[in-house]
């Protein structure tokens, strides 16, 4: 059955359904075409790769389709550093080279080298990581479970803001310096 074209209104405000439609008088084709996905979008420093995504914000099509896509292009040694998603399940493919690709519950860590071909899932809220273990660069692309997915990454949230390095020492067991050094470079304060 035929269901109504939903492309994004990205001129209004987003809600906790989504985007508004935009009238379907003035959906396009080029609504639901993304030619992003080329190396250079959002890179993660000091992790050497790059995270290019098409998200309801650039591809309008997707829309209330409840999914999105990504594209992650790993330098030597490159890593997507321990993050999760909590609005979004994650299925990668790997499409060059090989990655140590992991995930981690409270009773287990989940632990798999991973070559071009083959399929992973990171379920929906935990903690995950990929690292290039392969020799040269590694591809890999992504479908999440949500629209307009959210990322958090566990440097950032520890060591780029002002979270004082009292407590994180006190809640971590990390040595004041090496909190010292962390917040330096993910250009935290306190």
């Amino acid at each position: 059955m035929y269901e109504s074209i939903r492309s994004t209104n990205l001129q209004l405000p987003n809600t906790p359904s989504g985007y508004p439609c935009k009238s379907e008088t003035n959906v396009t084709a080029d609504d639901f075409v993304f030619s992003g996905f080329v190396p250079g979008s959002t890179i993660l420093d000091p992790f050497n790769v790059t995270l290019t995504t098409a998200f309801v914000t650039s591809l309008p099509g997707l829309n209330r389709l409840g999914f999105s896509a990504a594209k992650g292009d790993f330098g030597i040694n490159g890593t997507v550093p321990m993050h999760f998603h909590p609005d979004a399940t994650e299925l990668l493919i790997i499409v060059e080279s090989q990655l140590t690709a992991g995930f981690i519950t409270p009773a287990k860590v989940y632990l798999k080298i991973v070559k071009h071909g083959d399929i992973v899932v990171f379920p929906k809220g935990l903690l995950h990581f990929l690292v290039n273990t392969g020799v040269g660069k590694a591809v890999i692309f992504a479908a999440l479970s949500s629209t307009n997915p959210t990322m958090q990454i566990l440097d950032y949230l520890l060591f780029g803001n002002d979270l004082s390095t009292s407590i994180i020492a006190n809640t971590t067991l990390l040595e004041v310096s090496q909190i010292m050094k962390l917040k330096a470079q993910f250009d935290g304060r306190g």
